[in-house]
């Protein structure tokens, strides 16, 4: 009798606590997110304090302050190495209690964060690394990717110039997880579409001097020169591949990873011609020159959007959607990205789209060309629009995903 009456007090306390947790999740409407990335080296013109201002957007966009919620943001330099990122992201966790980690460019320091993060059971807001990896054999519950990966370049710019008759290629190739990515995604493609790999060297990242990089592509004789890198490092090649007359000698640059911020760097005179894919450009339509118009009055550098930048608006902003539906901040990185997926995405800069079950979040891809000096016709209007590539082809099929969330 006395063990029954025990049991049943153990159970009426068991079910006032769980309304009590309930009820405390439900009123926790604390959030805080992290915006790791570059903000002094190559790639802090692609994200940098722009990622910063472009996330600020979206939690005021989210119009969550209203309703009660507070969200704060921090930001940090990985300075592109993985311990640092690494450091800092655990720092952030532990003793600042940041629930979510966002952009991350540079793919071997968003692997290594992405590990971490599910360790700690955060949630990782890639929009900057490009590895494909991430929603690959690396995926976990804990990250989503959004705006563009390898397989996306390589698909979109190696396949569409191999069919175009630049069937050999020569890769310059930035030394870590990244490059290798690209040049891994973009061989296969080539190779795929009729065409043939003749050789590459890899480079340091933040590399200066690109000389005897190029000499060695230019001696190859292939018809296209696969720049798998990004940032400083792209603009760098260009410049001093245009010194060494390369394009004018008849080969072909493919700028693998281009961001709106690197052809203003090098100015339309020198970047004409080169062709690339993106997900996002801030001309597409009415929705983003809206948007972009208003970035560009907050953003640091008084630029325009890049795509990294862009994609971390999105990403954060269905990244609120996911917790406002919750009612609250469970603390839980895999309850949040399971919401995430859940929910259908939607929002002005890359429309609808699913959050796949990899954490690949599906958006179109185009293929664009920079366009001559002459054509263009007010700032800012660098791209011309070659073809579009559909999202379905724009992402690794879930049929030949080494994610092990998906189910096959």
């Amino acid at each position: 009798m006395r063990t029954t009456r025990a049991r049943r007090y153990a159970a009426v306390i068991a079910c006032l606590g769980l309304g009590l947790a309930t009820s405390a999740f439900a009123q926790d409407k604390t959030v805080k997110i992290g915006v790791l990335n570059d903000m002094s080296s190559l790639y802090a013109d692609i994200g940098g304090p722009n990622s910063v201002a472009a996330i600020k957007m979206a939690i005021e966009d989210s119009g969550l302050a209203a309703k009660g919620w507070k969200i704060d943001v921090l930001s940090g330099d990985h300075q592109n190495k993985p311990d640092v990122g690494t450091n800092l992201a655990r720092q952030w966790m532990d003793s600042d209690k940041v629930d979510a980690i966002a952009d991350t460019p540079n793919s071997g320091v968003a692997l290594a964060v992405s590990n971490l993060i599910r360790e700690k059971n955060a949630v990782l807001l890639n929009s900057g690394a490009a590895t494909a990896d991430l929603t690959g054999k690396a995926c976990t519950p804990n990250t989503v990717s959004f705006t563009y990966d390898t397989y996306m370049l390589a698909h979109g710019t190696g396949a569409a110039l191999t069919k175009a008759g630049g069937n050999t290629w020569f890769f310059l190739t930035s030394d870590y997880a990244f490059g290798h990515a690209l040049e891994r995604d973009t061989s296969a493609v080539v190779t795929a579409s009729g065409g043939k790999v003749l050789g590459g060297v890899r480079h340091p990242i933040n590399t200066a001097d690109f000389s005897s990089f190029l000499l060695q592509a230019q001696a190859s004789k292939a018809k296209v020169i696969g720049l798998a890198n990004a940032g400083g490092d792209t603009t760098n090649a260009i410049k001093q591949a245009a010194e060494f007359g390369i394009v004018a000698g008849g080969q072909k640059l493919a700028a693998l990873l281009l961001f709106i911020n690197d052809v203003h760097s090098l100015g339309l005179k020198t970047a004409q011609g080169l062709s690339f894919t993106e997900s996002f450009y801030w001309d597409m339509n009415d929705k983003t020159r809206e948007w972009s118009k208003r970035f560009v009055k907050t953003s640091p550098k008084g630029t325009m959007p890049s795509m990294a930048v862009a994609g971390n608006y999105a990403a954060v902003l269905h990244y609120l959607k996911a917790l406002e539906a919750l009612g609250g901040n469970p603390h839980d990185g895999a309850k949040v990205v399971a919401k995430m997926k859940e929910l259908p995405t939607d929002d002005p800069l890359f429309g609808k789209g699913p959050l796949r079950a990899d954490g690949r979040r599906m958006v179109p891809a185009y293929l664009f060309e920079v366009k001559k000096p002459e054509e263009s016709k007010y700032p800012w209007d660098y791209y011309k629009m070659i073809a579009t590539i559909p999202a379905e082809e724009a992402a690794r099929p879930l049929s030949e995903s080494e994610c092990p969330l998906v189910k096959k």
